[in-house]
């Protein structure tokens, strides 16, 4: 059979964060980490040789590994590929709330999808709520697991709170109109879901991961339309497969570029904060994107914000308004960790779960959780595991990848056009930066050799050049000075300042990408 996808380039290093979450400390975790990465880690090996399987899970995060084990406990012969480690990627900065309230979704999703469709997504993340609680008892998963109501509040507009109720009672979901929150602020109105839950996301999905077959630091190189894949380590034969890498990394079929986009957003986690005086009775979120989350873990308060699209020209400076949100509402605590978190959008806030595209009816997907991936992961894992068992799931068809999206057609248009005015601009935007001028510990963009190429000039004035082309597909690469990062627009793939590729759908370094152009000059 022809060849599906065929790797073009590759990583050498793992791209350097600028924070570390508060889940990968070693003191939160039950064993100590082989790596310093993801923490109460088992050692797993790579793959050795060619192995045949009926389903392969590509990628050992939280929706890959909760795949495979629903999968394995209906006695699915089943293996997860994973490049780095199990949880490396974007399910340690997750802030774990594990909800099925999206913020003020269900009004909308009534309005433009019709109440059927809306029942369905509202009833599938109930489940998958429902679901977490069973795994955990049967396995007994210490994971800091709590059941705590959940919170949208708004400052300033009461009636869209009372719409979202409504229209959440419809469905059938436990929706409460209330004005009494535990946040240090007062608000206009809040809608709370009960019965609703947190834990840590590392133990469980480790505790998870030990019931499985996982093979790390395992890259894929190649996808045949049979369902063999290739790695660096040997060969995987399999049946069906199933794409669980965040970004879908095969751009054709399927054509996930131009029908999602990515998102940061900033966490801190806050010591000292008067825990006492202070506990939160939940978890809380602003219905204004340009609010702030809450959430506690044990003597900590996460706060998080400052969000943008990845890539944004001139992001805000997040960590900055983090700090001054913390000491107007918690003046006595500190910051002890600070970290940020990644997110696939979908044009219409429905994530992409089941076949990967129709030309492909053996390979699935599941990708664009769009900031809710706790209970998006959950149903990935049951809808998934239904379709390929052939078991009839009745929440199946929101979900569908091909369904047809009018609601979203406004955000499609969108990122259409800073798709085009990205790579327009890479050709035709002159750089303007001098290399001198360039201050410490900031970017520039400097042509040379007929170049664009960025520059990150350190505090010991060291100089670090790579290409500010975006070796997925071309974009231009944009600084991001919360991060010291290169941010690409179109899709979202990052890269530290020495070129490394923190996160897909690129798939190899922008300084192998710039090594690569010169070798053909």
């Amino acid at each position: 059979m022809g060849i599906l996808w065929k790797e073009n380039g590759t990583f050498k290093e793992e791209g350097i964060e600028r924070g570390e979450s508060l889940w990968i400390q070693k003191q939160y975790q039950d064993k100590e980490s082989s790596n310093g990465s993801t923490g109460n880690y088992s050692i797993r090996p790579s793959l050795k040789g060619d192995i045949s399987t009926e389903v392969a899970v590509i990628g050992a995060g939280l929706a890959g590994v909760l795949i495979a084990y629903l999968l394995q406990s209906r006695g699915v012969p089943v293996v997860v590929l994973e490049c780095r480690t199990t949880g490396s990627g974007v399910s340690k900065n997750t802030t774990a709330k594990i909800t099925s309230q999206h913020g003020l979704i269900y009004k909308k999703l009534i309005t433009y999808k019709g109440e059927q469709r809306a029942w369905e997504y509202a009833m599938a993340n109930q489940l998958a709520i429902d679901k977490y609680r069973d795994i955990i008892k049967e396995l007994n998963i210490s994971c800091d697991y709590e059941v705590l109501a959940n919170y949208i509040y708004t400052l300033d507009n009461e009636q869209k709170i009372r719409q979202e109720v409504d229209a959440a009672l419809r469905l059938g979901l436990p929706a409460v109109f209330t004005k009494d929150t535990s946040l240090p602020f007062k608000v206009k109105a809040a809608i709370r879901f009960d019965n609703q839950a947190q834990f840590h996301p590392l133990k469980f999905l480790n505790g998870l991961a030990d019931k499985i077959k996982i093979y790390e630091n395992t890259r894929v190189t190649q996808i045949n339309k049979d369902g063999l894949i290739l790695t660096d380590q040997g060969s995987v034969k399999a049946k069906k497969v199933v794409i669980a890498t965040h970004y879908p990394f095969i751009n054709v079929p399927g054509y996930y570029f131009i029908r999602l986009h990515q998102e940061r957003s900033y966490l801190t986690a806050l010591e000292g904060y008067d825990y006492d005086k202070s506990t939160l009775d939940g978890m809380y979120l602003d219905a204004d994107p340009d609010g702030y989350t809450f959430r506690k873990y044990k003597d900590y308060l996460i706060l998080g914000g400052a969000g943008h699209r990845t890539g944004k020209y001139q992001p805000p400076d997040a960590y900055a308004k983090l700090e001054r949100a913390a000491r107007k509402w918690y003046p006595k605590s500190n910051i002890k960790y600070t970290w940020s978190a990644q997110d696939c959008m979908t044009p219409d806030s429905i994530p992409y779960i089941g076949r990967y595209s129709v030309r492909t009816p053996n390979i699935y997907v599941a990708t664009g959780f769009n900031k809710w991936g706790m209970t998006g992961s959950m149903v990935s894992a049951m809808v998934i595991s239904d379709m390929i068992t052939g078991k009839e799931n009745e929440y199946r068809k929101v979900f569908t990848p091909r369904r047809l999206m009018l609601s979203g057609s406004r955000a499609f248009i969108k990122d259409a056009a800073i798709i085009t005015i990205s790579l327009l601009s890479e050709h035709l935007k002159i750089p303007h930066d001098k290399l001198k001028d360039i201050e410490k510990e900031k970017a520039g963009v400097i042509r040379y050799n007929g170049q664009r190429i960025g520059v990150y000039r350190d505090r010991e004035d060291k100089y670090y050049f790579v290409t500010t082309k975006c070796p997925h597909l071309g974009c231009k690469l944009e600084w991001n000075q919360n991060e010291m990062t290169w941010d690409c627009p179109c899709h979202g793939s990052r890269f530290d300042y020495h070129g490394n590729l923190i996160n897909n759908p690129a798939m190899r370094d922008a300084f192998d990408s710039c090594i690569r152009k010169k070798s053909k000059l």
